[in-house]
């Protein structure tokens, strides 16, 4: 599969475009004022205490405070505690983090008023970015992602991905993990370290350990709320999560990101560092490379796929609707429940694509076109899980129901991403009501007789649509005469049928527009 990154950078945002064979499957836009994104870390402090939510409110700075559930305290909410109340008062620096006591884990079915108090300023990560009037959701479990491992402070136990099959690969990937990993880190094995050798694991392993080191000197001299450490942007963080050898491209606008990029590959991968190019061209990055069509085309209620099947896309405050539609497209060589199949096997790649495009969490319903076989909707639930696949974001995807309704939940983190593809309708200005024909031609007779009599304008003629025009000419005792019998002057009408109904001019002798 060939990989490209193409991105974007202005003075508000940067946008991130990633395809695959040429297609448009995900989109990334990064505020460049964004102070809370997901993995940034704060000390916060504790506002209140909620035992019947059992979960407390905290101030890290947002106009609204976050949101932390019990069940996102972690296992070792007690010793985490202890260490962040000892580092406010200096006296973690003298304590070996490696040697420091982990006390008992918590009950899951503890209350949240057993380990935490109102006042308590807490070390926490953004696990959920503020979405709509919601503030953003938090976790005191803090983890780093590296480029092979995400790092756990205060845990000792080793994860690998499920990614990884064999089991003699896993066997001596945990091994090498034993042998590096300091005491009281708890380490997860990402699918990209599968066959890596032990000097780059224990690079990335040190460089996430600085990273907890960093934190825990800057505790004695700050105080809540305070950001204490930001994750990468999102350029970084697409990179050091996406790259492979299927990458055989990243475009990049701006110099400073160009740079930035060519750094990170340096670290992680130096013999990529070539795919990154710099690009200078006057056409805008995005329409260079084809993903402003793709975005207008991809975006909005309606998605037409090439066949001619399309998708109808409804957003709900609880949950998204996608309805399949098979349009024109019709074999006539297959019976009704084949072509059913088929069009519901092309809807569901699109629709996988949509999911990752638009990042659309939560509840998804899409209403698939009946079939009657089961080993049909058997053979859509396989093909969509296998499509799905290649989205990151954890999700379910249940079989169709006998109605052929299929259920989706994916993890949302994010704001749902959004593109504008309808542009202002320039008559009624977005408002969907326009002015009545009378007015409008009130608003004509007002604008001549300040023509007239104000500017002493002659040979006057007004350029409207043919509506109008006859509007104004028809009969013997015309609006046009009536304007003759009132200002002495004839007014010439001119119809454009390239004009909206309620557009106008009017233009002088020289046909210059004087008015509009």
């Amino acid at each position: 599969m060939n990989r490209e990154l193409i991105i974007d950078s202005n003075s508000s945002e940067v946008s991130i475009a990633l395809l695959e064979d040429k297609t448009l499957v995900e989109l990334h836009k990064e505020q460049n004022n964004n102070q809370f994104s997901v993995g940034d870390i704060f000390l916060g402090k504790v506002r209140k205490i909620m035992p019947g939510l059992n979960a407390a409110f905290v101030d890290v700075g947002y106009e609204r405070d976050a949101f932390l559930h019990y069940l996102d305290l972690g296992p070792q909410i007690k010793t985490y505690n202890n260490f962040v109340k000892l580092g406010l008062l200096g006296k973690s620096q003298h304590i070996s983090f490696e040697k420091f006591r982990l006390e008992k884990d918590i009950e899951k079915t503890g209350k949240i008023n057993q380990v935490l108090t109102s006042g308590q300023q807490i070390l926490v990560q953004i696990a959920k970015e503020p979405i709509s009037t919601k503030g953003p959701r938090i976790s005191t479990e803090i983890s780093f992602p590296g480029r092979y491992i995400v790092l756990l402070p205060f845990s000792n136990k080793i994860s690998i991905s499920q990614k990884i099959k064999s089991k003699e690969e896993r066997s001596r990937l945990k091994r090498l993990i034993l042998s590096i990993k300091p005491n009281n880190y708890g380490v997860i094995i990402r699918t990209v370290a599968e066959h890596k050798k032990v000097a780059e694991l224990d690079a990335d392993l040190r460089d996430l350990t600085s990273k907890w080191e960093k934190i825990t000197k800057q505790l004695p001299h700050i105080s809540a709320p305070r950001k204490v450490l930001s994750e990468l942007g999102r350029t970084s963080t697409i990179l050091r999560d996406n790259l492979n050898e299927s990458f055989n491209s990243i475009h990049i606008n701006d110099s400073v990101l160009y740079e930035e990029a060519r750094n990170l590959l340096g670290t992680i991968s130096p013999d990529k560092i070539d795919i990154v190019k710099r690009y200078k061209g006057r056409t805008p990055i995005f329409e260079y490379f084809g993903v402003e069509k793709q975005l207008r085309n991809s975006f909005g209620k309606t998605v037409t796929i090439k066949s001619g099947v399309y998708l109808i896309i409804e957003h709900t405050e609880a949950l998204h609707v996608i309805d399949v539609n098979s349009g024109h497209r019709v074999n006539k060589d297959n019976s009704q429940e084949e072509n059913a199949l088929e069009v519901n096997i092309e809807a569901a790649i699109e629709i996988a694509r949509q999911l990752r495009l638009r990042d659309m969490g939560g509840i998804i319903v899409v209403d698939f076109i009946d079939m009657n076989d089961a080993k049909n909707r058997r053979a859509l639930h396989n093909r969509f899980k296998e499509e799905m696949a290649k989205d990151s974001a954890k999700h379910t995807v249940l079989p169709p129901s006998r109605f052929g309704l299929v259920q989706i939940t994916r993890q949302r983190v994010r704001p749902q991403m959004t593109v504008p593809v309808l542009e202002q309708c320039p008559v009624c200005n977005g408002s969907g009501e326009i002015k009545s024909s009378v007015i409008v031609v009130d608003d004509i007779e007002n604008n001549l007789n300040y023509l007239i009599q104000d500017q002493n304008e002659k040979n006057l003629t007004l350029a409207v649509h043919p509506f109008i025009a006859a509007y104004l000419t028809k009969g013997m005792k015309s609006i046009r005469y009536k304007w003759f019998l009132k200002y002495k002057r004839w007014v010439k009408i001119q119809a454009n049928k390239d004009f909206h109904l309620l557009e106008y001019l009017f233009l002088n002798k020289n046909n210059e527009v004087i008015k509009s």
